[in-house]
């Protein structure tokens, strides 16, 4: 088993694309999203942090010195020198967040069928997709195209109509963290769970470390990993 610095160190890598630095240039994204000025990790053996590749030289020497004498964050808590971080950064935008371990083998009996990305069925829904356009239910979570669709991916469906997606939210060398949407009428059935059971079976994710995230005020998305029966490992701040 990997020591808890090393696993935090690959959610580090996979989140963030990082300069030579080490230091965040951006989200790890397709979309290339603007990413966090400071973000600590912690757990209950070692705490990381990471900081904007944008800061000058003087509030990054801050920044290093107040993270390296922060004790443990560990969930409920909040960093001691939250409020510094703030004021440093002349922020008042931040989240906590928490990040769950997602084995390898993970089951979850569901009505739903489950159709990858790499299938002969996948490739059809894609094209679907691109002549008739999504359903209404899927703009509504965001999902305007085969280009939402972010590899690789699967989705539950019921009466031919996806009811919720799992897909690579960020994908790196090293890791992938999940994204995992449900379609607002049919939540708390247990779909997401069953699509990220399978999607953690994918074989093209076999030699990757899998995350699951999530912020700490999104409690559907916690229910997910309690049903899956998911080990919280990590606790998160970003601050923006």
């Amino acid at each position: 088993m990997q020591h808890d610095n090393s696993w935090l160190d690959l959610d580090y890598r996979t989140l963030f694309h990082l300069d030579q630095d080490r230091r965040i240039e951006r989200e790890n994204d397709p979309d290339c999203s603007p990413g966090p000025r400071f973000w600590l990790a912690g757990s209950v053996e070692s705490n990381l942090f990471g900081i904007g590749a944008d800061l000058g030289a003087r509030t990054a020497a801050e920044l290093e010195s107040l993270a390296s004498t922060e004790p443990l964050f560990i969930h409920p808590a909040k960093p001691r020198h939250l409020d510094r971080y703030l004021e440093v950064l002349g922020s008042t935008t931040y989240n906590f967040g928490l990040i769950y371990e997602l084995p390898h083998v993970l089951s979850f009996s569901s009505p739903a069928q489950i159709v990858s990305g790499d299938s002969e069925d996948g490739l059809d829904l894609l094209q679907s997709l691109a002549k008739n356009g999504p359903a209404k239910s899927l703009k509504e979570v965001g999902f305007h195209g085969p280009q939402d669709f972010w590899s690789p991916w699967c989705a539950a469906i019921v009466d031919s109509e996806i009811v919720s997606i799992a897909f690579a939210a960020r994908l790196s060398d090293v890791g992938v963290e999940i994204g995992v949407t449900t379609m607002k009428s049919f939540r708390g059935r247990g779909f997401g769970a069953a699509v990220t059971a399978a999607w953690s079976q994918l074989p093209s994710l076999r030699d990757r470390t899998l995350f699951y995230s999530t912020d700490r005020a999104n409690l559907s998305s916690q229910n997910v990993a309690a049903r899956l029966g998911l080990n919280q490992r990590g606790t998160t701040l970003r601050v923006y």
